[in-house]
């Protein structure tokens, strides 16, 4: 894919799945027409998805260390500077929690900044259509649908992450302290005074209060596209600002309601706990986390139960997550891995078309697995929580209706709304 007249305005990497579908989702409800690759696309693929708007890349550096994350992003950023891209969104988790050994922002940051024209990194630093703000740089967060809104560093869930803990509300001292340059401060007083006087720092964060910041905020880096290719870190609200307010929709695909529904949920949050215990409609499993890992005669016994009663046309939600994540201790990845190739197995067995995997490295590592080359949007069911049809070459698998789940994102009845068609 070379740079053209045609080529499109914006592309964005996901560090996870759940992350990536969400973009997807808020791109298409703008009117962009947006698809999401699993991998660096190849022109097949390129052209089976058709002309775009919007082009995304979804991965999983979120859970990689820096090597791993230079060879994931160097070609990422590569294919999206021969494409023409102009603006160029690495699509972080909305609490940017990361930290120098897994996930690290300042590294992704480092990484593609060699692949658009423009010196300076701009980070977004608030969603407040998730419940996301940002005030003089410093971080808040509600959980889930809930009012409450905590300040990062006391957040009850992203302050004891199992991996990624989040000690730190101040967005610029949190990435310096990855290892990124000086961050300078555009605050939401100056957002709302008309002075975007911008320093010329390395990096530069926007605050993020109001829809109305992320309009201003917009405005400023469309400015910024004319004059050359950049770098923009932030959540979905990075979309929201380039393509403003939900309006004239592109007409999407349906995704499939027929048949059983396969759910397999990896988060530890509290959100999603209380989601599994309303899930009325699915026979619930739970697994032992570490000899799911470690053990494969019991995987294959897991596997017999869940595919009986898929055979029924039984929903069924399997939970991998520990009760105690001490007890699988520094094997998230290999946890997720693991659901990853049995997910893959048990729809060799029994061709499922209806998926929940809850959780962002459970996500990603199961998409990762299904053979798919790429994801279509196909629907919204709560915010954050976007529905998705898998593509793939494979007839078994293409079509697949997927839903890829963050930890502390969506209604308390989501999987049920799920299973009952509700989009």
């Amino acid at each position: 894919m070379t740079a053209d007249i045609n080529a499109p305005f914006y592309g964005w990497y996901g560090d996870d799945f759940t992350g990536a579908t969400d973009t997807l989702a808020t791109l298409f409800k703008r009117g962009a027409k947006a698809f999401l690759f699993l991998g660096v696309p190849s022109s097949r693929h390129l052209a089976m998805a058709g002309a775009l708007d919007a082009v995304g890349i979804a991965g999983s550096a979120r859970a990689m260390t820096p090597d791993a994350m230079k060879a994931e992003l160097r070609p990422v950023g590569q294919f999206f500077a021969r494409a023409g891209i102009k603006v160029m969104h690495y699509k972080c988790c909305s609490t940017f929690d990361s930290a120098r050994h897994v996930g690290n922002i300042a590294t992704a940051m480092d990484i593609l900044r060699a692949f658009v024209d423009q010196r300076q990194a701009v980070i977004l630093g608030g969603q407040p259509s998730l419940g996301r703000y940002c005030v003089f740089g410093n971080l808040f967060a509600s959980i889930g649908t809930e009012a409450a809104v905590h300040r990062l560093d006391r957040h009850p869930t992203m302050s004891r992450h199992p991996s990624t803990p989040m000690a730190e509300a101040d967005i610029r001292r949190h990435l310096q302290q990855l290892g990124a340059d000086a961050v300078g401060l555009v605050d939401w007083t100056a957002l709302e005074n008309e002075r975007l006087f911008i320093g010329d720092e390395p990096n530069i964060l926007f605050d993020v209060l109001t829809q109305e910041h992320l309009a201003a905020i917009g405005i400023e880096l469309k400015h910024r596209a004319r004059q050359g290719s950049l770098l923009v870190v932030g959540a979905s609200s990075v979309a929201e600002a380039i393509y403003g307010d939900t309006s004239s929709p592109v007409i999407e695909p349906q995704p499939t309601n027929n048949g059983p529904v396969l759910a397999i949920v990896g988060s530890l949050s509290s959100l999603t706990r209380r989601q599994i215990e309303a899930a009325t409609s699915f026979i619930r499993i739970s697994a032992d986390a570490g000899r799911f890992v470690k053990e494969e005669s019991y995987r294959e016994d897991m596997a017999r139960q869940i595919a009986s009663a898929l055979r029924d046309e039984c929903n069924v939600l399997l939970s991998t997550a520990p009760q105690d994540p001490a007890s699988i201790a520094s094997a998230d990845t290999r946890l997720a891995q693991t659901v990853g190739r049995f997910t893959d197995r048990l729809l060799s067995e029994v061709p499922v078309r209806r998926l929940i995997a809850a959780g962002g490295d459970t996500s990603s590592h199961m998409a990762q697995n299904l053979n798919l080359w790429g994801l279509a949007y196909g629907g919204l069911l709560s915010p954050g929580v976007a529905l998705s049809i898998g593509r793939s070459d494979d007839p078994q698998r293409d079509g697949i209706s997927l839903m890829l789940k963050g930890g502390q994102m969506g209604s308390i009845d989501l999987f049920d709304q799920f299973a009952a068609g509700v989009a």
